[in-house]
């Protein structure tokens, strides 16, 4: 697909688009949903700003970090500083609720329909909202779990219990020394099972996960598909944005549908085919869902 030189923009209203997209939504026979961070972002969990400030006010004061991200990249001179950090990272971005309806808003609009997730967010939000568990594919891993840092084999480990206790017990940015996470394994330092590097565990369930959602796409080919794009940027653009433009272009019966809050596109292979709804993600759910 030559997507470098055919890229169309919406000329129709956001009005317009909604109404577009709430028809091909009703007319599905199956959904298939790709969210990034955008969605999130919609959602409340905002990396920069106020709720920077409200968990990271001691770190920012210390380190004059300018937001969440860029701190997880800090080299702390000693894992109890590091873990002080990310055990209140993770917590906040993994274990409080969204403040933002975006995930709710978004099942219900999908409750009844024959759907899949595949999503590089790493929050656990859609589970919050009542997706099902055995519908979601992500695929960048999950702040829930750890895995061994070397690996020393393919397998992670919930992390609740070791980060509220680190939450809990941490003093002056930093966790008391017994709190460090280590492989129950091989005795190595534990990290976050999320994908940065060669590293990023890929366990018995993350593969169980992929195989549903290659199956979901097998034998829903050739129905009417909504692939139905949400906050995708270009970090990864080949695991969401291009398969879908792809499998649109292949099934005559489908269509793409995308919401970003910056610029919404599509190939003009699939233009006659898509629905580019650009603005608030939030907004546009809510509206959505207003849309009979």
């Amino acid at each position: 697909m030559s997507t470098a030189r055919r890229i169309t923009t919406s000329t129709e209203s956001f009005s317009d688009n909604l109404a577009r997209l709430r028809e091909a939504l009703d007319r599905a026979e199956a959904v298939v949903i790709g969210a990034g961070s955008g969605l999130s972002t919609a959602a409340g969990f905002i990396y920069t700003g106020a709720r920077f400030r409200e968990h990271f006010a001691d770190f920012i004061q210390e380190y004059g970090f300018e937001d969440m991200y860029s701190g997880g990249f800090y080299p702390f001179p000693t894992p109890e500083e590091f873990w002080a950090y990310w055990s209140r990272y993770i917590f906040i971005n993994r274990y409080m609720d969204p403040p933002g309806t975006a995930y709710g808003d978004l099942m219900d609009l999908v409750r009844d329909k024959d759907y899949f997730v595949i999503t590089t967010n790493v929050d656990h939000c859609f589970q919050k909202a009542g997706f099902a568990k055995e519908r979601l594919f992500y695929t960048q891993g999950d702040y829930g779990l750890f895995q061994c840092s070397e690996p020393c084999r393919q397998e992670t480990f919930d992390n609740e219990d070791a980060v509220r206790r680190m939450v809990e017990r941490q003093m002056d940015m930093r966790v008391p020394s017994e709190l460090l996470p280590v492989c129950p394994r091989c005795g190595r330092p534990m990290t976050m099972n999320l994908r940065s590097d060669d590293k990023f565990v890929e366990d018995e369930g993350w593969h169980e996960a992929a195989r549903r959602y290659r199956d979901f796409l097998r034998t829903r080919a050739g129905r009417r598909i909504l692939f139905w794009e949400l906050g995708v940027g270009y970090n990864t653009p080949g695991i969401i944005k291009y398969p879908f433009w792809r499998m649109t272009a292949q099934d005559p019966k489908a269509t793409y549908a995308v919401m970003n809050r910056s610029r919404a596109f599509a190939p003009g292979e699939i233009a006659g085919r898509s629905v580019c709804v650009s603005g608030d993600i939030q907004q546009a759910l809510t509206a959505l869902k207003n849309l009979a």
